[in-house]
């Protein structure tokens, strides 16, 4: 069970942060962390915890990302592992804590995923997740110009790290997206 609710957690991110992109980037992450642990039969609460605090630190520390995480949870009280895990999804770029556990591996993927969806979404006559689909989403990630910011490699070895294809990563996490689309800002399509 997660030690931290999620409304603690998100008056956490608050205390750090104004940013309101940021924030719908971390309920995005939270949706599809959710959706994620409920597949592998995890606890949903503490995994969307996880997703929801992973870039707390990123609006006021950019260039101390995934590193000051550790200071201010700790301030906080979170425990250990749930600071490991936030931290690891900057493996590679920002810090070396490898993802090692189904948590940490499934942030690690579908942090930078979320976004690209998020983004897809933005762009369709609609603007909803409603009728967004996989071929859509893959035609936009094979357009480097598109959401360039995005890290595709980060995504693509962490599918290869959960042992998912790629289109099913980010079809399960289109379905995830779906559920919190209009919180997110996106319309819903009745």
């Amino acid at each position: 069970m997660a030690s931290i609710d999620r409304d603690s957690a998100i008056a956490i991110w608050k205390k750090y942060n104004t940013e309101e992109s940021l924030l719908k980037h971390a309920y995005a992450v939270e949706a599809v962390m959710r959706h994620y642990a409920k597949l592998n039969n995890e606890d949903a609460d503490e995994w969307g915890v996880i997703g929801l605090l992973h870039d707390m630190d990123y609006g006021q520390f950019p260039d101390e990302h995934c590193v000051k995480v550790k200071e201010l949870l700790e301030k906080e009280g979170l425990p250990a592992e749930f600071i490991r895990a936030i931290q690891s999804h900057g493996y590679g770029f920002c810090v070396d804590i490898e993802p090692k556990t189904q948590m940490e591996k499934t942030l690690y993927a579908v942090d930078e995923l979320a976004g690209f969806i998020y983004a897809c979404a933005l762009i369709r006559p609609s603007k909803s997740m409603d009728d967004l689909e996989l071929k859509s989403v893959k035609k936009k990630w094979k357009d480097t110009r598109f959401a360039s910011g995005v890290d595709r490699k980060v995504v693509e070895d962490g599918a290869e790290m959960l042992g998912l294809t790629l289109d099913d990563l980010i079809k399960e996490s289109i379905l995830a997206l779906r559920e919190v689309g209009e919180s997110l800002g996106l319309n819903k399509i009745a």
